[in-house]
């Protein structure tokens, strides 16, 4: 059986789960030994079982990592990646190259790696974030969010604290970096997204809170859907990015409302994107810029049901309430590339 963990506000929540090392910045973890670093160098055949991490690591610049790598569980906490220029390589493979994951206990709790860091490296391949499951659809969370207490489950189950600086991340068709469910804190600043998605650049999803995304450049092809995906996601910072002609759409905030026979609980809310600026080359024909509720419950999967009165069961709405979207410039746009089809939004200062 599930336990009841009482809810708490994100910054709250992290305060919480981080050790006291972690809160004030300060690594935890030892140096990787001689042995590690020549592991970890080593090339990687076709199916190569990942690395597990749990030292802190500096590579070379001329370093070509092509074993993905995992952090996995508490033994991953406060541990740093220092690629130096170096880059991970997934490219042959197609692969995710970082996974970043929780670990489930025999007795049903969670083994949760909180401040990793991961700095100063060209990525070439996804990065995976997760908890309870790799997606809102994955089992775990599916039988949670037929409870009461998902958001904060889900929550308490991913890992928080995760950051990312300075990163090339260079997508091969796969989204570049999916946060999956209940993930909390994770920042990715002064980074440069690139390459091309079948779907989004960043993925935020259902049940995830208080994460950062700041000072990035986006140059990436995302096909048909929006650069960052906002899914059941809240009190977020989206600030001072650069989206190179976002034609296909900027952010987008919305909430799932069902797929999977998943319920999302926790609305998109109390979002601030600040200080960010959209280029166009030709907006004729561009999808939003923000589009704050741009579901709304338009899709076949939606479903209610009255045993479970919560979420997305409740009402298959968005509920894009409370976000701010202000000082966010269209350059080459219009301000119709902002549109706020919920209530009690702040659109404001955009030009």
């Amino acid at each position: 059986m599930m336990s009841f963990v009482p809810y708490l506000a994100p910054g709250a929540l992290l305060a919480l789960l981080l050790p006291v090392g972690l809160v004030s910045g300060r690594a935890e973890a030892a140096a990787c030994t001689a042995d590690v670093y020549a592991g970890i160098r080593a090339p990687a055949a076709a199916g190569t079982a990942p690395v597990a991490l749990g030292c802190d690591l500096s590579l070379a610049k001329n370093d070509v990592i092509t074993a993905p790598i995992v952090f996995s569980g508490s033994r991953a906490s406060g541990v740093t990646l220092d690629c130096n220029g170096g880059t991970l390589d997934g490219t042959a493979a197609k692969r995710d190259v970082l996974l970043i994951q929780s670990v489930e206990r025999p007795d049903g709790s969670w083994d949760v790696p909180r401040g990793t860091h991961i700095r100063n490296c060209t990525i070439r391949g996804g990065i995976r974030i997760r908890g309870l499951g790799a997606n809102g659809e994955a089992e775990n969370v599916r039988r949670s969010s037929l409870e009461a207490g998902h958001t904060q489950r889900a929550q308490a189950a991913a890992p928080s604290g995760i950051t990312l600086s300075n990163i090339t991340l260079e997508a091969n068709g796969r989204i570049p970096l999916y946060a999956a469910p209940g993930v909390t804190g994770m920042t990715i600043e002064n980074s440069r997204i690139t390459g091309t998605s079948a779907s989004t650049a960043i993925y935020l999803d259902a049940e995830s809170a208080g994460n950062r995304i700041i000072g990035n450049t986006f140059t990436i092809s995302t096909a048909k859907r929006e650069m960052i995906a906002v899914d059941g996601s809240a009190d977020n910072r989206i600030e001072n990015n650069v989206f190179d002609n976002p034609v296909t759409g900027g952010i987008f905030l919305y909430r799932n409302c069902g797929e999977g026979g998943t319920i999302r609980h926790q609305a998109p809310e109390r979002n601030l994107i600040t200080g960010n600026t959209f280029r166009y080359r030709n907006f004729w024909g561009a999808r939003p810029a923000v589009w704050l509720g741009s579901r709304q419950g338009a899709r076949s999967y939606c479903f209610s049901s009255p045993g479970h009165p919560f979420g997305s069961s409740l009402s298959p709405l968005d509920f894009a309430r409370h976000n701010t979207v202000t000082g966010n410039h269209l350059a080459g746009g219009a301000p119709e590339l902002i549109l706020d089809h919920d209530r009690e939004n702040i659109v404001s200062g955009n030009d």
